[in-house]
């Protein structure tokens, strides 16, 4: 049951989190884009928590593919989610996502590309590639934010 409902969450969460991405084409404001950004973190983080979850528990990873395609979908858009104007006091981007913006970019694209690389995984079925996988994610994942977010 807890496995079903990990997976279920996964699968609900990251594609919302994608639409999410979509957001500052919308004409939002900047307080709204700053709150679609979180909410779209937030899910992308549960649905991350739970692949990772579901494989070690022993699901079928293929059952994972749609919430790893659509963290590889995030994960293309996610610079967009940081246009001009949005280093809010809410915000907790830190003021180099602007300055840096290429090394941003970078770091963006160097998640994007991992995460596609999870999607793939979980589409060929093999837990220990998945898994394998999920870490170099995560690795890319902490590599932007310890250079682009701020700890409070």
């Amino acid at each position: 049951m807890g496995r079903t409902l990990l997976l279920a969450a996964a699968l609900i969460a990251l594609p919302l989190a994608a639409a999410m991405a979509q957001a500052p084409a919308a004409g939002l404001n900047p307080e709204q884009i700053v709150a679609a950004r979180q909410s779209a973190y937030q899910l992308s983080a549960g649905s991350f928590l739970s692949m990772k979850a579901a494989a070690e528990a022993g699901a079928d990873v293929h059952m994972l593919a749609l919430p790893a395609r659509a963290l590889a979908r995030w994960a293309r858009t996610l610079p967009t989610m940081f246009p001009a104007g949005t280093n809010l006091p809410s915000s907790k981007a830190l003021p180099a996502v602007w300055s840096d913006r290429a090394g941003f970019e970078a770091r963006a694209a160097a998640y994007a590309v991992a995460a596609q690389a999870l999607a793939e995984a979980a589409q060929g079925g093999d837990r220990a590639v998945f898994l394998q996988r999920w870490g170099e994610l995560r690795t890319t994942c902490g590599a932007c934010h310890d250079a682009y977010r701020s700890s409070n």
